[in-house]
Order: structure tokens, then C-alpha cells, then sequence
């Protein structure tokens, strides 16, 4: 059964969270498995750039990412959502991105099917930058990067929310993700 793998790389159960958890439904929808990861809770360090993954495709530090890796690497479809910090990504998606190094030593993330999702604090607030860099961690990964497709045709999932729950009155940013996770559903279905 093909599956969709959700990350929410915030600090907190909010806003990036509840945009996730609706482009997950929307996938579920359209016939897939879905899961979801929260890294607000998991131990993940930043890369010491020791080379390990290099030579032996294994990550030398002991914590959470090869739980996380091994469930990227077992999914056909990918959504990564992430608040707009300064720009980008936060320093949880980032650290993400950093430590997918074994992932890449084979290409394991190839054809899979990818997406964005971002929130800033407005409209305009940093969020195709954000998705910008979620959709070059995955090309570099040689992945297949869709936006949220027709009719609103984005980067992807683009919420506005500055306090905690603002995302569940955002028509359009529900819109975009739960666009973007149907979309990811609908090709993986047509590419398996």
C-alpha cells in the first residue's frame, strides 16, 4: 500500500501541525496510507560532518533520525511542513535536511513523490521561501517536488498564522494543503 509521510518540523503543536494533518487527510482521502511525524518531540542533533554516512551509509550519532530516516526511506510521498523562520526554514526541518545525509549516499529519496507546506506570520511572510528550500532539499535528493496544484497552483500548502490556532480560520491555507496533499496522493497512484 502506497504511503504519505507527513513532517512537521515546528517547535509546537500549532499551526504547521494542523496544515499537515489536513493535506494528510486529503491524501487519505484519495486512497493512500498516511503517517505523521511531529520533531518538536524527537532528540535530533545537527550534523558533526564526521563523514560516517559517507563511507558507511549509517549515521554515527545515536538519536531519533535513524528512526525518522528509515520511515522517509519506507514512504512513497513526502510532506514536509515547517514555519517560516527569518525566511526559512526552522532550525528543527533544517537539522531534518542536515542529517538525510545517508538517504542520499544511494539516492533513496529518488521518484518519491514531494511537497511544502509553510506558515508565516503573513501572507506575504516568508512562505515561497520556506517552501523554496524544502523543494531544493528535495531535488538535491533527486525527488519529484509537485506544488498544490489546480486550481490554486502555489509552491504548496501556504498558511498565515502567527498565534497557535489562527490556521483553523485560513481558508487558504487549508485550501493549499489539503490541494497539495491530494495531489501528492493522486500521482503516487498514477506512477504505482
Amino acid at each position: 500500500m502506497l504511503k504519505v509521510l507527513g513532517i512537521v518540523g515546528s517547535p509546537r503543536k500549532g499551526n504547521t501541525y494542523f496544515l499537515v494533518e489536513q493535506a494528510l487527510e486529503a491524501a487519505k482521502n484519495e486512497g493512500v496510507n498516511i503517517e505523521s511525524i511531529f520533531l518538536g518531540e524527537k532528540d535530533i542533533n545537527p550534523c558533526i560532518a564526521c563523514e560516517n554516512c559517507k563511507s558507511t551509509g549509517e549515521c554515527s550519532i545515536q538519536d531519533d533520525m535513524g528512526e525518522i530516516l528509515s520511515k522517509i526511506n519506507s514512504a512513497q510521498g513526502i510532506i514536509i511542513g515547517s514555519p517560516v523562520y527569518f525566511g526559512t526554514v526552522s532550525a528543527q526541518t533544517k537539522m531534518l535536511m542536515d542529517r538525510s545525509r545517508p538517504l542520499r549516499t544511494d539516492f533513496k529519496l529518488k521518484n518519491k513523490v514531494c511537497g511544502a507546506i509553510a506558515v508565516g506570520a503573513s501572507r506575504n511572510g516568508g512562505q515561497e521561501t520556506t517552501c523554496s528550500a524544502i523543494h531544493d532539499f528535495f531535488l538535491i535528493h533527486d525527488a519529484i517536488v509537485i506544488g498544490d496544484g489546480q486550481p490554486t497552483a502555489h509552491y504548496g500548502g501556504t498558511g498565515m498564522g502567527k498565534e497557535r490556532k489562527d490556521c483553523l480560520d485560513d481558508d487558504f491555507g487549508i485550501e493549499t494543503s489539503k490541494n497539495l496533499g491530494k495531489r501528492v496522493a493522486l500521482l503516487l497512484r498514477n506512477l504505482y
